[in-house]
């Protein structure tokens, strides 16, 4: 069963494993990475800021979007339990959930 949903927390959290990529997994798709440009695309994902109502209905900032030589980057946060068997159930636990970021192509997603 799902706790209180708390999207303060939650973007708190994912802001923090954003930023500086620790406290969490990060995937880049085989997209991305034949663009052989990942750290330049990892700092911006690192660096992003435009949460909006339409990229961010909840408030949670696990999804973003940019252009990046000519093509729509995006980049989203799953949550996981620790063994990455299913969701988490409070993702606003750090101490019960995984969090993986993947950076990916639009077309991808």
């Amino acid at each position: 069963m799902l706790t209180t949903h708390n999207p303060a927390k939650i973007a708190a959290l994912n802001d923090a494993a954003r930023k500086s990529f620790s406290g969490c997994r990060v995937y880049m798709t085989p997209g991305v990475q034949a663009l052989y440009q990942t750290q330049a695309i990892a700092a911006r994902v690192q660096a992003y800021d435009d949460f909006n109502q339409r990229n961010d209905p909840y408030g949670e900032h696990d999804f973003g979007s940019f252009e990046f030589c000519g093509e729509t980057i995006f980049w989203k946060i799953e949550y996981y339990d620790l063994d990455f068997q299913m969701h988490s159930l409070d993702p606003s636990d750090p101490d019960i959930t995984a969090r993986v970021l993947t950076i990916m192509l639009g077309h991808e997603y």
